[in-house]
């Protein structure tokens, strides 16, 4: 990806926070040469000194199959974004569009048994866990599981390479970045307002 100086993010701490809060994710394999991807929701693992993106695919779905030919998988995680007019700037220019997006790169491969169950069992509490009635691993009966988890194929991606970018008019001058924020406010859009609220966390960091 490219990112000028100006929008690149090394933090690691910042990057886990966000790929935890905008989880899924487009994951990019290629078979013959063509590129081939899946949108599916991903965790990320710490295990000792190392980080593993963590997900399943419905059996059917080919792209799995390539994880052992493929050396680096791509998989990215995308944040709020939205246009930036022009004419919210000071001085004349052209408009442009801010977002946030993390891309992961690293070798990918299958997991299956107690390891994929576990999996499983922290991505229903992930999203089940604050609801009213969760549908949670335990909850669910024996049977089904055994035969639900026959139709899908568990894996885990080791990180090896990261890249981020934050595209939020850190380029711009004081005055234009408080106004471009105020804009995207009146856009009454949800994306641009998730927008403003990133610029404003970043310039206060």
């Amino acid at each position: 990806m490219y990112i000028p100086k100006y929008y690149k993010i090394t933090d690691l701490e910042e990057i886990t926070e966000f790929i935890r809060e905008n989880s899924f994710a487009t994951l990019v394999s290629t078979i013959k040469g063509k590129p081939i991807a899946v949108h599916i929701p991903i965790l990320l693992n710490k295990i000792e000194d190392d980080y593993y993106l963590t997900g399943h695919l419905a059996y059917g779905n080919p792209i799995w199959k390539t994880f052992e030919e493929v050396n680096d998988i791509l998989v990215i995680f995308n944040g709020p974004h939205a246009y930036i007019s022009s004419s919210w700037y000071e001085k004349e220019n052209v408009p442009t569009w801010n977002y946030q997006a993390v891309h992961i790169y690293g070798k990918a491969s299958l997991i299956d048994g107690k390891e994929l169950e576990q999996d499983l069992t922290s991505l229903l509490e992930k999203y089940e866990s604050f609801r009213e009635n969760p549908v949670l691993w335990d909850k669910l009966s024996p049977e089904l599981l055994q035969q639900e988890i026959k139709g899908i194929k568990g894996f885990k991606i080791k990180v090896e390479e990261v890249q981020a970018a934050y595209k939020l008019s850190q380029n711009r001058n004081a005055s234009d970045y408080v106004n471009i924020i105020s804009e995207l406010y009146k856009e009454e859009d949800p994306h641009a307002a998730a927008v403003a609220e990133a610029m404003k966390k970043n310039r206060t960091e």
